[in-house]
């Protein structure tokens, strides 16, 4: 199984770094894990509704260019989706691959969210909480329930 978090904007904090490449190294055993940054659209301090939605727009035509293959399962990260138990990701994981789905591609926005046509595109929309999280911070907390939606699936003591 391929796992991509295509991820608009770069992670600026080493710390951040650091537990993106621990929960890579823990997850070489499960699957093969890319993180594909792409570059955030560069706004004013405070940029109009049109700026923002032009943004999502440019943003989206890079996001859509990593996502539209047959074999991929896309899975948007929004406020508006559904929110699932550790064990409830670790079944979605589990059924990508039995509909014949080699790639599961998150996809986190910027802080501005995602463009209404990539979430469109998603097969699922996930809702990590209720809470606003910096999308940099939801990278390190998606790859932690990636890596123990893992564990459940195949047994391990992580979970417990």
């Amino acid at each position: 199984m391929n796992i991509n978090i295509i991820a608009v904007g770069k992670l600026k904090e080493s710390y951040l770094r650091e537990a993106t490449f621990e929960y890579a190294k823990r997850l070489s055993g499960f699957c093969r894990l890319n993180i594909i940054e792409l570059p955030e659209s560069r706004l004013s301090e405070n940029p109009s509704q049109k700026d923002i939605q032009n943004a999502l727009t440019n943003e989206a035509k890079l996001i859509e260019e990593k996502i539209n293959k047959k074999q991929m399962f896309n899975i948007a990260l929004c406020i508006e989706g559904k929110q699932l138990s550790s064990e409830e990701l670790s079944q979605k994981i589990c059924d990508a691959g039995i509909i014949g789905k080699s790639t599961i591609n998150f996809i986190i926005g910027s802080s501005f969210g995602i463009s209404p046509n990539i979430k469109s595109k998603a097969d699922f929309k996930l809702s990590m909480s209720k809470m606003t999280f910096p999308h940099q911070l939801a990278r390190i907390l998606l790859l932690e329930q990636i890596y123990r939606a893992f564990q459940i699936s195949n047994g391990g003591k992580y979970h417990k």
